[in-house]
This record gives structure tokens, sequence and C-alpha cells, in this order.
């Protein structure tokens, strides 16, 4: 059981060890603007908050934004916890495991969410050209590439299967990341992968085809990731919490209804080629999170082992 929580274990050492001291306050001084870090990775989800500090909606409501990538969504909670970032973007799962570790983070909003249209997501179980798998029902005994183990992924790929009648647990599973999964679908080293946009793209270029939306087998319209930050900078600087959040709300509902504006932004911190932007199928930003998703995630995480018990919402979220 411990090793499905490894990537957050560290957070307990590093508070147990009284190493998250650092302020999180967001270097607030009166009178001046406060410095806010934020971690999260540079993907197309995280669209929003880029145009939201290029519209101003963060300055307008004093606040200095600075954005720091990440290599995962498990970087951001430790060290948002250690006070290094105010705020961070991560896939509910993984909050949800935190959440269930004891660990002291709470959602402050909402940070992306599924079309909720089967067919046209902006993630798909794909599968090459030619491929002898033609639906979910085929992928017994079959290889999948996922990003991450026991992780928001895997889970709606094993949502699509249950939806399909298939054990998950008839499916192996394989650790592989984006960027990678197009060619391990055309070399064989993966039956089918799980991709997000932009890769949806390139293994649709390269004759593949889409066999689920696992997000929408998931849940209607799901949340697929939240902005969070410490218990103890809400305590502390909840003035700041409110003005953030307030800020990102004016961001995702400014995405959700500019898609043009989504396109041209993402240049400028992704390297999405420009011959795959117009392409792209965007997710939706809303700016309120889908409880029911949540509820519906949490249920199916119970059931394939992926979450060790029933998280309690009301902690985690705003």
């Amino acid at each position: 059981m411990r090793r499905r929580f490894a990537a957050l274990a560290c957070v307990s050492a590093l508070l147990a060890s009284g190493c998250g001291s650092g302020s999180d306050s967001g270097g607030s001084t009166p009178g001046q603007p406060d410095d806010v870090k934020v971690g999260l990775i540079s993907i197309l989800d995280v669209a929003p908050i880029y145009l939201g500090k290029e519209k101003g909606f963060f300055e307008k409501r004093d606040i200095n934004l600075t954005l720091q990538p990440a290599e995962g969504g498990t970087e951001t909670v430790p060290s948002v916890l250690s006070g290094n970032q105010q705020f961070g973007f991560s896939n509910v799962v993984t909050l949800l495991l935190a959440q269930q570790q004891g660990l002291p983070v709470e959602a402050v909003t909402n940070g992306v969410n599924s079309t909720g249209v089967d067919g046209k997501d902006f993630g798909a179980l794909m599968v090459a050209s030619g491929s002898p798998v033609k639906t979910v029902a085929d992928l017994v005994g079959k290889k999948v590439a996922v990003n991450t183990f026991k992780n928001v992924v895997e889970l709606a790929v094993r949502a699509s299967a249950v939806k399909a009648g298939v054990d998950p647990s008839s499916i192996e599973f394989v650790k592989l990341g984006f960027p990678e999964m197009p060619a391990a679908l055309s070399d064989g080293r993966a039956d089918a992968v799980f991709v997000v946009e932009p890769f949806q793209q390139i293994v649709l270029s390269q004759g593949g085809k889409a066999i689920a939306s696992s997000y929408v087998d998931m849940a209607p319209d799901m949340c697929v990731a939240m902005y969070f930050t410490s218990q103890k900078l809400i305590g502390e600087n909840p003035d700041l919490v409110k003005r953030f959040t307030e800020a990102m709300s004016e961001s995702l509902s400014y995405a959700d209804t500019h898609p043009d504006e989504v396109r041209r932004i993402l240049p400028t911190y992704t390297k999405i080629g420009p011959e795959l932007i117009p392409k792209l199928i965007l997710p939706t930003w809303p700016a309120e999170v889908n409880r029911e998703s949540l509820n519906s995630v949490a249920e199916l995480g119970r059931e394939e082992g992926i979450l060790p018990g029933e998280p309690n919402l009301d902690e985690l979220l705003p």
C-alpha cells in the first residue's frame, strides 16, 4: 500500500522534520502587492492562468504572479506545503491521495474539465493504424501506456474498461511519458495509449484512432485538476487566498469563452507546434468545481484500489 503513495510520502517527512517552515504568506508587505508563486506543469490545461496574468486579472488584485513550471503535479504538493510556492496545480487523484494521507492541502478553485463529449475530448484512449484492437473489449491481456501508475490517467482507463465489461486487472499497464506514446504505438511497445492534447493530434496524424474518451467514461464533465494551497496559508492570509481565487475564476471564465485567445497564448509557454494548435480539442474551464464528478472519481478509485478509503471532500474542496 505504501508504494502507491511514494510520490507524496516525502511531504510527510518534510513536515515532520520541521522543514515546512518556509514563508508561504505570499511575501505580504503593507502597501505592496503580494508576491505569489504558483507551481504548475507547462501544458494546455493551465492556459487560463497565463491568460489571466497577461490580462492583468491578478495585478488588479495586488498580486505579483510568478508561474513556476514543474515536471509533474506531484511535485507541487511538497513545494506548496513547504511554503516555497503559495499555490499549485494538480490532478484530482493526487489531491485526493494527499487529503487521505492527512496532508494539509485544500483546493481553492477549479483547474480544468473534460468536455464531457464522447469522441470529442482533449484526452483519449488510442490505438495505432491497423491495430487488431478495435474496441476497449479487445484490451484483455494487452499493454496500455499511462503517464503515471495508480493516478488519474490509469483510473480513467480503468473506467473505460469497467464500462466495456472488461476486468481492469486483465490489462497490463506500462508507464511512458506522453511525448513517448505516439512512437510506442508505432513500434509496438504499447497496444494502446491514453494521451492528452497535443499528443492526441500526433497519434491521429499517424493514422491512429480513439477507442474511448476515458475522462468522459469516468464522470460527466469530469473535473480533471484543481488549483490548491496549504491550510496554513488559508489560516494566515485568507485575504490573499480570496483575491487569488477571484483572479483565477475570472481567468477560467475568460479562457472558456475565448478559445482563440487560448490558442494564441499556447506557444508562449508550451512547445506545441504551430501546425497542431488549430487542430487541438480544447478542454473546458468552468470556474466552479464539479463535485459530483469527484464523487465518481473517489468511488471508482476505492473500487480499483487506487484510493485507500473514502476522502473527505468537504475538507478538500473550497
